[in-house]
C-alpha cells in the first residue's frame, strides 16, 4: 500500500493521511462484495428500506461531522455545508419514497393484442440487481454525488464498493461508516480507496457489475474504454460548460440574484454551474451592470468562518489553471468588469501568516466582449468566472446554447412559460430550467447529453441502470 496526503485547500497544509489499497486488498473487497450481494439481494425490499431509514437517523446523529469534512477537505465555506447534509436527506428519503414503485414487477396483459384470450400464461418482467457496483465519486460534491448511485444500487439488491476522490477520503469514510451503522452489511457497503491505475485494473479485471462515474470528460473516456474490456455497463457524469438566456421579458434583479449564485457557488466547482450568459439587448446592460455589483460583494476568506462567501478552489493547481484561461480571454480581447483590487487585499490579510495560504483562492471575474472563439466561452471552467454576451433574439440565443460539446443543464429567465418550453425543445441539454439554474431535483431525471455524459440518476428512472430486466414466460 502507498499513503497520500490530502492537503488543505486553504492553509496548503496537510490535513490527513491515508493508504491507497494495493490490488491484492482491492481483489478481497470486491470478492467479498460479490458474495455479500447474494446474501444482501434476499432480502426483501422492506428490509432494505427499512436500512435506508435507519440510514438517514445515522446521517442526522453525524450531521456537523459531515458538514465539517467538507470545509476541511475542500474548502467550502461553513455556512454552506450543512446545505449539502440536508440535500443528502431530501434525497434519500425522495428515494426512499418511490423505490417500491421503481423496483416492481411489471406486469404484462395477459390478453394479447389480437383480441383473444390465452388461458394457461403468466407473464412479467422483474427488475434484477447487477451485483457489484463501483461508485468513483468526486470531490466537488462529495456527499449528495456519491449518495446518488449508491442508495439506490443498495436499495436494488446491489453491493456497493466506493472510490471516494483522494482530496475527500473522510466523506467516503463517514458515509460508509452511517450505511453500515444503520445496518447495510460491511460486505456489502465498503470504501476502497485507490490509484487510478489500480482502479482502471478493477474495472478489468474484477467481477464488478456496473460503474457509476462522476468527474472529468478525459477521466470518463478511460473509464469507459476499461469497462469496454469487460463488457460492463457504465454511468457516466461528466463536464459541463451550462448556459442562461435572460430574455428581454425577465425579472432582471432575481435573474441577476440567482445566477450569480449558481456562477459562483462552491466557488464555481459545480458540474452545473452558471458558465455562460446570453443577455438580451433590452436588458444587456442593466443585467451586466447588477451582475458585476453582486460579484463584488462577496468575500474570500477562512471557510471557517461564517462571514466568508466564497473559499478557495480545490488546490492551486486548479487556481492556476483558471486564472491562466481569465488572461487568455483578456488578452484575446475580453473585458473584466471586476476590480481585483479589494479581493487582492482581503487575499494579503489571508496570506499575512501563511507564504501557502491563498495560493488556491481564485478572485471572482466577470468577462464581457467575450465571443465563442475564446477557450472561456468553449471549455469547462470549474470556476467563479463567468462570460456574459448580448444576443438579439430568441434564435440566436438558441443557437450560441447550443454552440458547445457539453450539455448538462441550461436555464432560461423570462416571464413567458410558453415561450421557456417553445425555446426548452431546440436546446440540446439535459435538464431544462425555467428561472432557476444549478439545482437538482430527486424528482426529474439527471442526465444529460453530448460529452457530458450518458446514463441516469436519481427519479424513479434513476434506479434502472442498477438493475437488469428480466422476462417471465409461464405457461401453466
Amino acid at each position: 500500500m502507498s499513503d497520500y496526503t490530502v492537503i488543505s485547500p486553504y492553509s496548503g497544509e496537510p490535513i490527513l493521511t491515508r493508504s491507497y489499497a494495493d490490488r491484492a486488498t482491492i481483489t478481497d473487497v470486491v470478492k467479498r462484495a460479490e458474495a455479500g450481494h447474494r446474501s444482501w439481494r434476499a432480502q426483501p425490499l422492506s428490509h432494505r428500506l427499512a436500512v435506508a431509514r435507519r440510514f438517514l437517523d445515522e446521517v442526522v446523529a453525524r450531521r456537523d461531522a459531515l458538514a465539517t469534512s467538507i470545509t476541511q477537505q475542500m474548502g467550502r465555506p461553513s455556512r454552506y455545508t450543512q446545505g449539502e447534509v440536508n440535500g443528502l436527506l431530501e434525497r434519500t428519503r425522495y428515494l426512499i419514497s418511490i423505490a417500491e414503485t421503481s423496483l416492481a414487477p411489471h406486469p404484462v396483459p395477459q390478453t394479447p393484442s389480437a383480441g383473444a384470450a390465452t388461458p394457461g400464461f403468466t407473464r412479467y418482467i422483474t427488475k434484477e440487481p447487477l451485483g457489484v457496483v463501483l461508485v468513483i465519486a468526486p470531490w466537488n460534491f462529495p456527499y449528495l454525488v456519491a449518495i446518488n448511485a449508491v442508495l439506490p444500487a443498495l436499495l436494488a439488491g446491489n453491493s456497493v464498493v466506493l472510490k471516494h476522490s483522494p482530496q475527500t477520503p473522510l466523506c467516503g469514510e463517514l458515509l460508509v461508516e452511517c450505511f453500515n451503522a444503520a445496518g447495510v452489511p460491511t460486505e456489502v457497503c465498503q470504501a476502497c480507496p485507490m490509484n487510478h491505475t489500480d482502479c482502471d485494473w478493477a474495472i478489468e479485471t474484477l467481477p464488478i457489475h456496473f460503474v457509476c462515474f462522476t468527474g472529468s470528460v478525459p477521466a470518463g473516456r478511460l473509464v469507459a474504454a476499461s469497462a469496454a474490456k469487460q463488457m460492463l455497463g457504465t454511468g457516466l457524469e461528466l463536464g459541463g460548460k451550462d448556459p442562461a438566456y435572460v430574455r428581454a421579458d425577465a425579472d432582471v434583479a432575481y435573474a441577476v440574484e440567482q445566477l450569480v449564485d449558481g456562477a459562483c457557488f462552491n466557488s464555481g466547482q459545480s458540474c452545473c454551474s452558471i458558465e455562460r450568459i446570453y443577455v438580451h439587448t433590452d436588458v444587456y446592460q442593466t443585467f451586466v451592470d447588477q451582475f458585476a455589483k453582486v460579484v463584488g460583494e462577496y468575500r474570500l476568506g477562512d471557510p471557517r468562518d461564517p462571514a466568508t462567501t466564497l473559499g478557495p478552489v480545490v488546490h492551486k493547481a486548479a487556481a492556476e489553471r483558471i486564472r491562466a484561461q481569465v488572461a487568455a480571454a483578456v488578452a484575446a480581447g475580453a473585458q473584466p468588469l471586476i476590480d481585483e483590487a479589494p479581493f487582492r487585499a482581503q487575499l494579503s490579510a489571508l496570506a499575512a501568516g501563511s507564504a501557502k495560504t491563498a495560493a488556491a483562492f481564485v478572485i471572482p471575474q466577470v468577462l464581457v466582449n467575450v465571443t465563442h472563439a475564446m477557450a472561456i466561452m468553449q471549455e469547462e471552467t470549474f470556476g467563479p468566472v463567468v462570460g456574459i454576451m448580448p444576443v438579439d433574439s430568441d434564435a440566436t440565443a438558441i443557437q450560441l446554447m447550443n454552440d458547445s460539446r457539453f450539455g448538462l443543464t441550461a436555464s432560461v429567465w423570462t416571464q413567458d412559460l410558453d415561450a421557456a418550453v417553445r425555446i426548452g425543445q431546440q436546446v440540446e441539454t439535459g435538464t431544462w430550467f425555467m428561472n432557476r439554474c444549478d439545482y437538482l431535483d430527486p424528482a426529474l431525471a439527471w442526465t444529460a447529453t453530448k460529452e457530458s455524459g450518458r446514463g441516469c440518476t436519481l427519479s424513479a428512472f434513476g434506479f434502472d441502470q442498477f438493475t437488469r430486466l428480466k422476462s417471465y414466460h409461464l405457461k401453466h
